[in-house]
């Protein structure tokens, strides 16, 4: 019999997290993941670590995600690079709202200072002359998501986690699953199958969201920090068919990689001339001089994405012994430790480190 404490499905960034918590919390752990480890939402991430502040849920759960990253610093896999993020304010409305937000970040943990439009242009110089304001939040880093997944699959397999590669999950039985190949697997399942969520646990709404990136050739020294407009979260978290916003980070090899756009309702993956020319004017605004640079590559991915924008982390109501981690859209890479911790918590009976309220899968189904 394939007896389990924990059966995690999908090896992702946030499965893979699951699995390496879990198995470091000395359980039982099979991993099903019928794809490429990392692959999915986890390839098409920008690797971003940031902490969003407009939601007291997401900035909670980032800020504990970001102090345990802290412990891949100096992990060569993950390709930790510690650059900060540069919030920028397009307009004095924008720049108003810069104080409070640095208040949040630092009551939350975090540290943050506002930038007048001089320290802005001394800091990263290729930004466009009339931004009028912005907010450095130094400490935040971009790593290289697939590689992480992979290195924490392994990690767990090496502390006796089970990897059953290439095997999909036909179906969820009442006391485990059900493989494609027949195998049969006992114990409480944990399901972390980003966009494939539905295919299993249909009572939780989600949809894909599509995403375009474009990396450039090497320029190194172009850029110091990754850089976001203040208005960033209003295209994440918006309810808008298709929106963009500037997004661009610099890569430890000297490429820079841009972002970003977001797509609902649909479902090809082909790159969209005119979603990616939208996506690049609008970051041509905020750093003029990416018009002169060479692209080298564009492509595409889903991020998941809940009604309320954030995550399903907890357990099925009606369903025992199911537990659900996806649905963290674009923010999968920055809150995956967190969303393991929080997990496990749950499972294991401990106290939250953070109030699991806001991410129960109960909130959409009462």
């Amino acid at each position: 019999m394939n007896a389990c404490d924990l059966i995690v499905v999908g090896a992702g960034i946030v499965g893979a997290s699951c699995a390496d918590e879990a198995a470091a919390a000395g359980l039982r752990v099979a991993i099903v993941e019928p794809g490429t480890i990392g692959g999915g939402a986890t390839a098409c991430a920008m690797g971003h670590l940031v902490a969003m502040d407009d939601d007291p849920a997401e900035l909670a759960l980032a800020r504990l995600s970001l102090d345990r990253w802290e412990a891949f610093a100096d992990l060569p896999e993950a390709e930790f690079d510690r650059c900060g993020t540069l919030w920028v304010a397009e307009n004095p409305a924008q720049a108003a709202g810069i104080a409070a937000r640095v208040a949040r970040i630092q009551a939350a943990g975090g540290h943050a200072h506002a930038l007048d439009a001089a320290q802005l242009r001394e800091i990263e110089p290729s930004l466009a002359p009339d931004l009028c304001a912005g907010m450095l939040v130094p400490q935040e880093a971009v790593v290289y998501p697939p590689r992480v997944a992979q290195h924490l699959v392994l990690r767990a397999c090496a502390r006796g986690a089970v990897l059953h590669h290439g095997r999909r999950v036909r179906q969820l039985d009442t006391h485990g699953v059900t493989l494609d190949d027949g195998t049969v697997l006992h114990g409480p399942v944990l399901v972390a199958t980003g966009c494939a969520l539905p295919q299993l646990v249909p009572e939780l709404p989600l949809r894909p969201r599509k995403g375009h990136l474009v990396i450039t050739d090497r320029y190194p020294g172009k850029l110091r920090h990754q850089v976001l407009e203040l208005g960033y979260a209003d295209s994440a978290h918006g309810s808008d068919g298709s929106s963009v916003a500037f997004n661009v980070q610099p890569r430890p090899t000297g490429q820079l990689l841009v972002g970003s756009s977001r797509e609902f309702d649909i479902d090809d993956p082909a790159v969209s001339p005119s979603m990616l020319a939208r996506m690049l004017q609008r970051a041509f605004r905020f750093m003029p001089s990416l018009g002169e640079l060479q692209a080298i590559r564009a492509w595409t991915g889903f991020r998941p994405a809940t009604p309320d924008g954030r995550p399903y982390l907890g357990a099925v109501p009606g369903r025992d012994g199911l537990w659900v981690a996806a649905g963290h859209e674009g923010l999968g890479v920055t809150t995956a430790p967190g969303s393991a911790q929080l997990l496990l918590d749950l499972i294991l009976g401990r106290t939250p480190a953070i109030d699991p309220a806001p991410y129960a899968p109960s909130r959409v189904l009462a």
